[in-house]
């Protein structure tokens, strides 16, 4: 069964591009080399970032991280200079899925 995991980031004030664009390249490496089901970056009135990453389950995970060498990309170093204080990760287990991406069409019929 497939684990969704909240990462949470206050980041230091003026570094918040540096922050994203490392989240960025980081996420879609693991994307790619791990097969993570992606993730989605949020900030919320208060400046604080949140990210909702859904994984095909805990082991894959935990294996990403211990074996595929993505930590080593030059992004994370980058993301963890601009972060001011990390939160204990939260882990949830989705039990009903709406989220989905529309499609071009259907985006451009959903504004008007």
């Amino acid at each position: 069964m497939s684990i969704a995991i909240l990462y949470r980031w206050r980041v230091k004030p003026g570094r918040e591009a540096q922050f994203r664009q490392a989240w960025v390249e980081g996420t879609a490496l693991i994307h790619q080399r791990c097969g993570s089901y992606g993730a989605r970056l949020h900030q919320d009135s208060n400046g604080l970032f949140w990210s909702y990453a859904l994984w095909p389950d805990e082991e894959t995970r935990k294996r990403c991280f211990r074996e595929s060498g993505v930590l080593d990309h030059p992004a994370f170093p980058r993301m963890q200079d601009a972060v001011a204080e990390y939160f204990e990760e939260i882990r949830l287990h989705p039990c009903d899925d709406l989220l989905q991406t529309l499609s071009p069409t259907d985006a451009d019929t959903a504004r008007s």
